[in-house]
Order: structure tokens, then C-alpha cells, then sequence
């Protein structure tokens, strides 16, 4: 007959007054770790001692009890205690729960002390976020529970928002089939459905990243930096019903909009309105639109325009402000840490001096009526107003006058070349009307031949003097590229300004557009707006100013696009004339030592790798990364291998090959000059950082 296991006898549990517990020297606690004293001395006074204390008697000399514990388990607790006493919070002799354990213990005290805190086991995350839920739902309010567990409420909500995550991937987690970073990228989205299917879609990916996981989720949103967000307003936005999404783990920029449809209505609403206050100043036709094509204002021509001069208070104040600015500047130009005071008000001294310093622009109204202006969206989100074009089709043709009507005559000859009684002269009619004496002019021939030989003379004369030939140049340049529609000038070297045939949208935001416009509009500003008054101008600037404006110029008329050739040939462009422009491109780029990365360009999946073929992306991939890249990502669906291909890419100053200078480009994902070598199999893919394999 077996015999039965002894029955397990625990130590009882009894209050015992403070003033007779003291600390064991067992204890094997030594370091400071985790919760405070203050901390846990807070808790015990709200909530009560939720843990006994685990203590053993003292003995005298003969092994009696003295009536006194020791406490070689619970030592934090037992401080904790005294700190409330000497707080006057606790009474010195108040009873304590203990579990006493024998004096006479074949188990020693610091096994008890280790073994205490050796097997307990903290809660896993789940049960945290749950738990905080639950008090949620028993209308605890954030702020409360945040005070309760020291703690901040950014955090409590991100644990409401780990809570809020499908239950299914709550069992994953807790599973361990899925990471706290993955957990908390899908806190972006709030629909499960949603947050299941990017799951589902991912399941047999290598690539699970936190990273990757977010733009599944936010592929269909617009961020909240986008520059129509910033048009509209993002209360507005929320005002009409729309949502956003927001990421609580990692810095989202606002968040992301997630109804683009009621965003895109919401901007043309708002660009209708502006466009139809703009129309209200007087102007014949207003176009808007959130992007303008590249150079929309090449053919139109500029009416005149003047500034509205400043007041004499106004000028005082832009003085003060720039003594201000001035100031601030000396005073605080060497220190490291400067002030957020000291910043915003520098800020709000450029912001009130450029309100100042940008005039309105005053137009006849006579000439608004046939001119125009175009709304459009800058960068920043505010409104781009400009004002004074005439369109091509309403600008008067030469021979005719402004209301398109001719100023010759029926036989075609103008009514200068009409007697007072509307006959014709005749330059070579010597038997005419005109009285004995009268003198006539020269034969056309005569005056042809004449002015042929001045013309040796005068280009003689240029050639002999390099500065009034750069500034005959010059001239012909800055008419060409700032008065479209001037024709006097002799020097007949064409200023050709470049428009591109098939424009990419967003050309006009990129960093070298954009300091262009500035380049312009500093030099637009400053020249005559008169086209008879610039060859005076330009006889005034030095030959720094002089330089710098022919540079400007000529770089507008530089063209290194390779333009679709249409199949039927236009007379326009050629194959053969497109291939002589890129070859000289090349050689202009060596000899400036163009760098189209550090201009600011990148591969994106949306302006490069999506309008490029799978193959495409997985050469372009193992060219920059290395072949080992490719074949990671090559199973995918082309939308998800083209947004992947723009994160591996990322890092490195890969280009495609349109855009690379031979000789100058190299392929180099380290930094070096050597490109990468390609083998059969795809190549060494170095130090990627690649999506990791599932197991």
C-alpha cells in the first residue's frame, strides 16, 4: 500500500506592531532598483500593504523568543513603512501583516530573501494594457490613472491604443508570434478589418518591419505636412467629418488625413473661392489650380505693375525692426543655447518686416481687363497669387493695333505710306506728285547695301571691346528671358528659354525650382520694367552683377531633357538632334561637376520605381544594394516592390542611368568611387539592411 505525501504546513500570518520588525541582514537586496521609497510610500498610504511582509523571530542567548522579527523578505515594503512614521502618516506601533516563519529553518533566510524576488514574474504587457482599458471602461479618467501610477498620461494612452489593436493580434502577441514594435505600428489604424488583412498580406513576407507594417497601413492617407492640408486647415478638415490617424510610438508629423476624397473637395472649394476673389479685382480670367505646370507662364506676356510705396510710418517701422533684429543678432551670435523667447521674437520680426517689405502691386485698370492671374498652392500651404499675364491668343499681333484691328490700309500699305488724299507713294516713282526739289528716300536697296557695310564696322567695333560685347549678350539674354515679347535688339543670338514637353507634376516644388523662382524674382525685381530702359540699367551693374545675371540667364536656356520623339517626324525636334543635346549635356555637367543626389533628388516609389518595370526595380535594387537585396524582395506585388525598392534605396547615392554624368556618377553604397560589382548570382550585398527571413 503506497504511502500518502505528507500534508504542506505554510507559515501563519499575524499583525505585528512596527516598532518590533527590523531589517535582517539576510536580505540580499542591496541595490537601488525600480520604484522609489516616495513612490512605493505613496502607494502603500492610498491603497494599503498589498504584500505581507516575510519575517522569523529573534532569540536570546538560550534560543527564546525576544519578541522582536527580523525581515529577510520585504525590505522595501518595511522602509517604506518607517518613511510614512516619519511622515507622521503612520503610527509607529501600527500593525503590520507578516508571514512568520520558524526560528529553527532548515532553509536559510537569504534563500527566502532570493527566492522572493528570483520567482516573481512581471506582467506581461497585454495584461498592462487590458488592465488600463478596464479601468477606462469603469470611467477612471486618464489623468487619474496616470497620478495612481506614476506615470505620464502620453503614456496611459498609448497603452489604451495597444489595447485598442485587434483581438487577433493581441493573440499573436501574446503568443510571441508577433513583436511590441509590430504591435504598436498597427495602433495607426483603428479598423481591425484593416489592421487584419495588412497582417494576412504580410504573413508570408519577409519583410514584417514596424516600418513597413505603417505604410501598409497609411498608403491610402495623406500626411498632415502636405501643403493642401496646410491650404485647407486642419480644423476645418475635422470640422467636415474627416479623420486622422495618429502615431503615439514614433514621430508622424501631425499624423496622417485619412479621407483624401473630402480633402481634395474641401481644397477645390477653397481654390474656387480665392480664385474668384482674385477675379473680383478686375482681371479678364483667373486659373487655379493646386500645382501649376512648369513655366505656365512661358508665351504670356507681363503687364505693367507698380509697388505701393511705404508710408513714412511704415519705413520707421521697417527701420526699428531691423535695428531690433540687428540687436538681438550681435547680442546673441556667440551663445549656444539661445532662448525660445529670444527665437519666436526674432521670428516674429522677419515675419512683421517681410509683411512690410512685400508691396502690393498697383495694375491700369484698362490693362487688367485683358490680363489675367494664376492661384495656385505654394510649399507652405498658403495661397500663390500671380497677377498681370495676358495670354497668347489676347496680346495684339504685330501690324495690328489693340483691338486687333489692322492699321494698313485695304491694298495692304500702312497709312504711313499714304498721301493726306489716301494715294500711295512711291519710293521709286520719280515721275510722282511730290514738287520739283522735294527730297525722297533712299532706294530699300540702297539703304540695304549701306547698312550692310556699317554692320562689318559695328561687329569690328564689338569685337575689339569684350565688355560691351558681353554686355550686348547680356542684353539679348535678359530680353529673352524677362521681356518674352521685346524685339529691339540687334545682336541676334536667341535666348530660348527651356519648357519641358511632358513636365512631371510637383516640378515647380523641387529644391533647384524653387531656387530658380528665387533667383528670379530677386533679379525681377530689380530691373527696369521697361524694356527700353535696360540697356541703361545694365551699363550700371559691375561686372560681379554683370556675370552673375548672364549666368542666370544662360541657365535658363540650358536643356538636357530627352524628349519623346514623336513618331511622325514635326520638324521640331529629331532623334539625332535629342541624342547631340544629351551627349553635350554631359560635357556642361562634367565641366560643373553636377551632383543630382545632393540637389535633392531621390528615387521614390511614386516619381521613379512604380513607373518602371518589376525587372526594372529588382536590376536597380541589386545594382545599389547588392543581388542578395533583390531576391529578398522579389516575391512581392509590384505597389509593395516598388515602395520596398525606395527603402532599400534610400541610404545610397544610387541614380538611374538618365540621370548619371559619365565620369562623374558612380555607383557607390559606401561613400567610395568603385562601383559595385554584379556577379551571375546578383552580387554581395554588403552591409544592407535587409527585411529579416521568417523562420
Amino acid at each position: 500500500m503506497a504511502k500518502s505525501l505528507p500534508k504542506i504546513t505554510l507559515a501563519p500570518s499575524r499583525d505585528i506592531p512596527l516598532d518590533r520588525l527590523r531589517l535582517s541582514q539576510a536580505n540580499v537586496r542591496r541595490v537601488k532598483a525600480g520604484v522609489s521609497l516616495d513612490t512605493l510610500a505613496a502607494d502603500i498610504a492610498r491603497r494599503g500593504l498589498l504584500q505581507s511582509l516575510n519575517v522569523r523571530p529573534l532569540l536570546d542567548g538560550e534560543g527564546q523568543e525576544t519578541g522582536q522579527f527580523e525581515i529577510p523578505a520585504g525590505g522595501r515594503r518595511f522602509r517604506a513603512l518607517e518613511l510614512l512614521v516619519k511622515q507622521k502618516r503612520l503610527a509607529k506601533d501600527a500593525p503590520i501583516p507578516c508571514v512568520v516563519g520558524g526560528a529553527a529553518n532548515d532553509i536559510l533566510a537569504e534563500e527566502d530573501s532570493l527566492a522572493e524576488n528570483s520567482f516573481r514574474q512581471a506582467l506581461h504587457p497585454l495584461d498592462e494594457f487590458r488592465a488600463m482599458q478596464a479601468m477606462v471602461d469603469k470611467e477612471a479618467g486618464i489623468e487619474e490613472i496616470a497620478a495612481h501610477f506614476h506615470t505620464t498620461p502620453a503614456a496611459v494612452r498609448q497603452r489604451l491604443k495597444l489595447a485598442g489593436v485587434s483581438p487577433k493580434l493581441h493573440a499573436l502577441y501574446a503568443e510571441e508570434a508577433m513583436t511590441l514594435d509590430q504591435l504598436m505600428a498597427f495602433t495607426i489604424a483603428d479598423d481591425h478589418a484593416r489592421q487584419e488583412e495588412v497582417w494576412e498580406q504580410l504573413e508570408h513576407s519577409f519583410n514584417k518591419s514596424a516600418t513597413w507594417i505603417r505604410q501598409k497601413l497609411t498608403e491610402n492617407s495623406v500626411r498632415a505636412g502636405d501643403k493642401r492640408v496646410g491650404f485647407v486647415g486642419l480644423d476645418t478638415y475635422l470640422e467636415a467629418g474627416g479623420s486622422i490617424a495618429r502615431d503615439l510610438f514614433e514621430a508622424d508629423g501631425g499624423g496622417w488625413l485619412t479621407d483624401p476624397a473630402l480633402l481634395d473637395r474641401l481644397v477645390d472649394a477653397k481654390l474656387k473661392a480665392e480664385g474668384a476673389r482674385i477675379l473680383a479685382e478686375g482681371w479678364k480670367w483667373v486659373t487655379t489650380a493646386i500645382d501649376l505646370p512648369w513655366d505656365a507662364t512661358r508665351g504670356f506676356r507681363e503687364i505693367d505693375r507698380e509697388e505701393v510705396a511705404l508710408t513714412e510710418a511704415e519705413a520707421a517701422r521697417v527701420a526699428e525692426l531691423e535695428a531690433e533684429g540687428e540687436e538681438l543678432g550681435d547680442e546673441w551670435a556667440d551663445v549656444h543655447d539661445v532662448p525660445d523667447e529670444v527665437h519666436a521674437r526674432i521670428e516674429a520680426i522677419d515675419a512683421e518686416l517681410g509683411a512690410l517689405v512685400d508691396r502690393p502691386l498697383i495694375f491700369k485698370a484698362e490693362e487688367m481687363a485683358t490680363a489675367g492671374a494664376f492661384v495656385s498652392i505654394d510649399r507652405d500651404g498658403s495661397v500663390r497669387v500671380e497677377r498681370g499675364f495676358v495670354k497668347p491668343e489676347h496680346q495684339p499681333r504685330e501690324g495690328l493695333g489693340d483691338d486687333g484691328a489692322s492699321e494698313a490700309g485695304d491694298d495692304g500699305r500702312s497709312s504711313a505710306d499714304r498721301s493726306d488724299d489716301g494715294a500711295a507713294k512711291s519710293q521709286d516713282d520719280a515721275s510722282g506728285t511730290e514738287e520739283p526739289g522735294a527730297l525722297l528716300p533712299l532706294p530699300d536697296r540702297l539703304v540695304s547695301d549701306l547698312t550692310a557695310w556699317r554692320t562689318l564696322a559695328l561687329q569690328d567695333r564689338v569685337a575689339q571691346d569684350p565688355a560691351l560685347a558681353f554686355a550686348a549678350v547680356l542684353h539679348v539674354l535678359v530680353l529673352g528671358c524677362f521681356y518674352s515679347f521685346s524685339r529691339e535688339c540687334c545682336v541676334q543670338i536667341a535666348a530660348n528659354r527651356v519648357s519641358f514637353s511632358n513636365a512631371p507634376s510637383g516640378l515647380r516644388d523641387c529644391a533647384p525650382a524653387q531656387a530658380l523662382d528665387a533667383r528670379a524674382a530677386a533679379w525681377k525685381a530689380r530691373l527696369p520694367q521697361s524694356d527700353k530702359e535696360l540697356w541703361s540699367f545694365l551699363l550700371t551693374l559691375d561686372g560681379e552683377e554683370q556675370s552673375q545675371l548672364l549666368a542666370h540667364c544662360a541657365s535658363l536656356c540650358v536643356n538636357a531633357q530627352a524628349e519623346v520623339v514623336p513618331k511622325y517626324d514635326n520638324g521640331r525636334i529629331s532623334a539625332h538632334g535629342v541624342e547631340r543635346r544629351i551627349a553635350h549635356s554631359h560635357v556642361l555637367a562634367l565641366a560643373a561637376g553636377l551632383d543630382v543626389h545632393g540637389a535633392g533628388w531621390r528615387p521614390t516609389a511614386e516619381g521613379y520605381f512604380s513607373n518602371v518595370t518589376k525587372p526594372q526595380i529588382l536590376a536597380d535594387v541589386a545594382e545599389a544594394r547588392g543581388g542578395e537585396a533583390a531576391r529578398m524582395i522579389g516575391h512581392l506585388k509590384k505597389a509593395d516592390i516598388a515602395r520596398e525598392a525606395e527603402r532599400l534605396v534610400a541610404e545610397t547615392t544610387w541614380l538611374p542611368a538618365p540621370m548619371r554624368t559619365p565620369g562623374l556618377d558612380r555607383i557607390d553604397p559606401d561613400g567610395g568611387e568603385t562601383a559595385v560589382p554584379i556577379d551571375a548570382d546578383g552580387g554581395d550585398p554588403g552591409d544592407a539592411e535587409l527585411p529579416v527571413a521568417a523562420e
